[in-house]
């Protein structure tokens, strides 16, 4: 005898067939889980952040055809060979970056701008940018239709940051330089710190604090992001 659908392809057809009201709620379930079971049992324990990826509609940053794998526990593609990062991810490197309300933080790699919404429900300004230029006019209206507006999206090259905004509190960078980019490291403010993968054929999630004895660097996990390309390709 026939029992149904799986529990994901029940939620997606819900949502399909249901009205606003219903759909919105099977999607918090959706993310509700997705905290619980992706990121929370796997050690991310700051309530704030926890919270804000509660709140962020993460479907709403995935294309269309993926939306019924929206909350999977993997990195999704987006155009230009870009990803949206894993959950738990977006949800540890929000961690490590030990945000505070009044913080003003850099985005290397906007991509969909899933990470530059968790971010600008945790501090007062998010600054993004992204190297290919349809991926951040796209971000910057979903950004602005959704009412995130403490975040500020710009098209180019992310190597150098973004000087005249700087000094960060935080700079979060989502796609892998080969070396970390000085400029990034001095638009750090004192006691700011930096999180980004790090490295080629093998990478690493590392913190860059920046303290009153100069950088301290702590590699946290082995990670696999798309290669940050432009200028730092170009100094390898």
């Amino acid at each position: 005898m026939w029992s149904g659908p799986p529990a994901k392809l029940a939620a997606a057809v819900l949502v399909a067939g249901a009205g606003p009201a219903a759909a919105g709620e099977a999607e918090a379930a959706e993310r509700d889980r997705m905290v619980a079971r992706q990121i929370a049992a796997r050690g991310v324990t700051d309530p704030r952040v926890l919270e804000a990826l509660r709140q962020v509609e993460r479907h709403l940053f995935v294309p269309e055809p993926l939306r019924a794998e929206a909350h999977a526990d993997r990195a999704l593609p987006l155009a230009h060979g870009q990803t949206i990062s894993q959950p738990y991810v977006v949800g540890l490197m929000t961690e490590l970056a030990a945000l505070r309300p009044t913080d003003r933080v850099l985005e290397v790699g906007t991509g969909s701008g899933y990470q530059a919404a968790v971010l600008s429900v945790l501090v007062r300004e998010v600054y993004t940018i992204e190297i290919v230029e349809p991926l951040a006019l796209e971000a910057r209206e979903r950004l602005r239709r959704l009412g995130h507006a403490n975040v500020f999206v710009r098209a180019g090259d992310g190597y150098r940051g973004w000087p005249e905004k700087a000094p960060f509190d935080a700079i979060l960078v989502t796609a892998a330089p080969p070396e970390i980019p000085a400029p990034l490291l001095e638009q750090l403010a004192p006691g700011g710190r930096l999180v980004a993968p790090v490295g080629r054929e093998r990478q690493e999630l590392v913190v860059v604090t920046k303290g009153e004895r100069g950088l301290t660097r702590r590699a946290v996990i082995p990670v696999v992001f798309v290669p940050m390309t432009g200028e730092a390709q170009e100094r390898r």
